[in-house]
């Protein structure tokens, strides 16, 4: 193994995390400065539907079948084997695959909204029954869009270069900012038109970054390609992942619709406001672990088995950090939120606390699920992610009809579900690096 590549690799990892920094701090900073601009134009229960709706729209990323984590595996091994023809090849399919799904998912949604009872499902009066259906109707469209221009994530992670995936995410939440500052300033309170402008921030920095990624490597531009030989393995690979996000898809997304279902959609709000402010952590350990999933899978293709042990080594020494992070916070939230939001929202200790509790499982897990997932060894991740899929919604309603936990029960359950992968996952990764092959469930 050569230790020059070695040094590069840490060195670009370095380099990812530095243009990462200042990007999502403008980045978060848009986003938590557009969150009261929204709350003052919309209204709680207003925004606690759009904050649902979003969590709903988000469902579709889903349906890509894993093709989008199994393209970044199948890009990053084809480039450390020095092949970008086959490189390319995988992109170009991996396109026409998520083009085609997309396709159909958005007719499919579109001609769906015509027949779904918008208020029922929002439990909501506030806002009328066409205005819902129109604004899912301009949410598909651009998240549909954006489904498949959005796998220039995915192929920015495989080159090394996640950074500029933060640059996009920079560029979406200003230019929302900007346009909700205009909608504030100019219209009435519309959430048809909130849907739009938010579309508009959306995929105007995926473009952006899919015209810069192909003008500096010509020969990975996607053209219409698709063949059974590269198709198969993005889905082989790819229906791991899926099943796998589809198990995150309940334990992370439902949250939003339990509580408007079991609360209604005002107290959306308070539990969006702390999970925002809680997020602050999450985003700083996603600037330290996304450049190392592709790094890990050039790593291990080339054998560098010494490199990824001092890489978790590091991660788990930046854990305690994280750790401090999250008691500071919420001994801090009550006030932060005050003078962020207003007084007027009030939020619960336990709330708090089980955020707090929340962030430091789901870190504590992504630090081993970023290997598995570089290296494509998943079988213990998937096992685990179903089990957690299963319990996380009857442990939900256990928490909150029986128990009367709250707010506070719903994200319970979500730290409950996810203790399996905590445990077994570490046992994973030990057992791969141990002896380069070996883990469990393999």
């Amino acid at each position: 193994m050569s230790e020059a590549v070695s040094k590069e690799r840490s060195h670009n990892y370095l380099r990812q995390i530095k243009g990462a920094v200042a990007y999502k701090a403008v980045a978060m900073a848009a986003s938590f400065l557009a969150i009261p601009l929204m709350i003052r134009y919309l209204g709680q229960e207003q925004f606690g539907v759009w904050s649902t709706l979003l969590t709903v729209m988000s469902w579709i990323v889903f349906f890509d079948l894993g093709v989008g984590n199994g393209l970044r595996n199948k890009v990053a091994e084809a480039l450390a084997k020095n092949d970008k023809a086959e490189a390319a090849n995988y992109i170009a399919s991996g396109y026409s695959l998520i083009g085609l799904i997309a396709l159909l998912l958005w007719a499919a949604i579109t001609a769906a909204s015509f027949f779904v009872p918008w208020q029922s499902v929002f439990n909501t009066h506030a806002i009328a029954e066409t205005t819902l259906r129109l604004t899912v109707q301009i949410a598909t469209f651009f998240v549909a869009l954006n489904f498949w221009i959005g796998l220039i994530a995915a192929l920015l992670g495989a080159l090394q270069k996640t950074s500029l995936t933060a640059l996009g995410q920079l560029i979406s939440n200003v230019l929302a900012l900007m346009l909700v500052f205009v909608l504030t300033q100019t219209t009435a309170a519309s959430i048809t038109k909130l849907a739009f402008v938010y579309g508009i921030s959306l995929v105007t920095a995926n473009i952006l970054l899919s015209l810069h990624l192909y003008q500096r490597n010509p020969e990975l531009r996607p053209k219409p390609y698709l063949d059974k030989q590269h198709a198969s393995p993005l889905l082989s690979v790819g229906l791991q992942f899926f099943i796998i996000q589809l198990a995150v898809l309940v334990i992370f997304t439902t949250d939003k619709m339990l509580i408007t279902q079991l609360f209604g959609p005002q107290h959306v709000t308070q539990y969006e406001v702390v999970f925002k402010l809680f997020s602050v952590i999450s985003f700083a350990h996603t600037l330290i672990t996304a450049p190392l999933w592709s790094a890990y899978t050039d790593a291990y293709h080339r054998t560098d088995i010494a490199w990824i042990k001092q890489m978790l080594r590091k991660q788990l020494a930046v854990y305690c950090g994280v750790i401090l992070a999250v008691i500071l916070t919420g001994l801090l939230a009550k006030p932060i939120i005050a003078v962020w939001v207003g007084h007027e929202l009030d939020v619960t200790s336990p709330l708090v606390a089980t955020i707090g509790l929340f962030v430091l499982v789901s870190i504590w897990n992504n630090i081993y699920a970023t290997f598995v997932n570089g290296i494509g060894r998943i079988k213990a991740q998937l096992c685990t992610a179903v089990i957690a899929m299963l319990l996380n919604i009857p442990l939900a309603l256990l928490f909150t009809q029986y128990f009367g936990f709250g707010l506070s029960g719903i994200v319970l359950a979500t730290c409950v579900s996810l203790l399996i992968a905590a445990v077994v996952l570490p046992i994973q990764v030990y057992g791969i690096v141990r002896d380069g092959t070996r883990g469990i469930f393999e």
